[in-house]
């Protein structure tokens, strides 16, 4: 019996070693297509970083499960990795594109007036506000605050006012 069918298997009807040994190399693949990517695509957390993380976590899957071939799927993660690099360049080289691509941030409260357009355009309520307020700054009233704006990777930021 051939040594490599025993470890790799073949097909979607793997054993418990199989897939062991697939998802031992699958982890350390993923990790060098997760360094070649950069660490933007678990730090920033936009949402196009977070397709590409479902995305792959989905598709290098398969190739563990043998549901698809091993080596397809190393491929098509490679690409979608590839592809997330370019737009991460694209997106520092050029604003309209950045814009495009992770949105802009909205402003939802300054200098005391609710923006409701904006609020209603991120789906939030100012209990959703006022919750983020006192998570981010600790405080339970906007009479501190001169601007609040709802962030591209969906976090709500908090601009203190300057007092002199």
């Amino acid at each position: 019996m051939d040594i490599a069918v025993v470890l790799w298997g073949d097909g979607e009807k793997l054993d418990l070693l199989q897939m062991s040994v697939r998802a031992v190399c699958m982890f350390f693949i993923a990790f060098l297509l997760i360094r070649l990517g950069g660490m933007r695509i678990f730090g920033k957390r936009s949402p196009f970083d977070t397709i590409i993380i479902i995305m792959m976590g989905a598709i290098l899957a398969r190739g563990v499960i043998g549901a698809s071939p091993f080596w397809s799927t190393v491929a098509a993660s490679t690409t979608m990795v590839i592809i997330n690099r370019i737009m991460a360049w694209s997106c520092a080289a050029n604003d309209a594109v950045n814009d495009v691509i992770k949105g802009k941030r909205l402003l939802l409260y300054e200098n005391g007036q609710m923006h409701w357009d904006n609020m209603k355009v991120a789906a939030l309520s100012k209990s959703d506000l006022m919750e983020s307020l006192r998570l981010e700054t600790k405080q339970d009233s906007l009479e501190k605050i001169e601007k609040a704006y709802m962030e591209t990777n969906g976090r709500i930021s908090f601009l203190l006012k300057k007092f002199t």
